[in-house]
């Protein structure tokens, strides 16, 4: 008789890194990197517009990384025509033509990833799991901050 792992960050980080590859080669069908999918994602979910620095701010803070790699991002987009600045005030980015059929075709690419890992799965099982991944989140996001 098998017994499930209590959670740790090893389970956490294989799952991160599974359903990470598994997003990759999504995108690497449509030629777009990790990084460029988030700003998109950023984008989209602020209805399309974007300050440039909040979304400099929201990919460093959730992906720990730095603004020249979240910078990087984003000129490969505008570059790739899938992002414009918008200078008039604040600077800002919003998604093209390109950008928005660009994350539509993300969106339901992932769409069919999701429903087939988290099928079969009870709902009452992934609250809980994201409840606990969100403390963890939290916790982990204070400790950083002590530094």
């Amino acid at each position: 008789m098998s017994t499930a792992p209590t959670v740790n960050g090893q389970v956490i980080g294989q799952a991160h890194y599974a359903t990470r590859a598994v997003l990759e080669r999504l995108l690497a069908g449509t030629g777009t990197t990790f990084h460029q999918s988030v700003a998109l994602n950023a984008t989209a979910d602020g209805g399309g517009v974007i300050e440039r620095h909040r979304l400099v701010e929201r990919m460093t803070s959730t992906l720990k990384t730095d603004a020249a790699v979240a910078e990087s991002a984003l000129s490969e987009l505008i570059a790739a025509g899938l992002l414009e600045e918008r200078t008039d005030g604040t600077p800002q980015l919003a998604l093209t033509a390109a950008g928005r059929e660009l994350h539509r075709t993300h969106r339901t690419g992932i769409a069919d990833i999701t429903a087939r890992l988290y099928a079969d799965l009870p709902p009452e099982d992934l609250a809980t799991a994201a409840r606990v991944l969100t403390v963890v989140t939290a916790r982990a996001n204070a400790v950083l901050d002590e530094a």
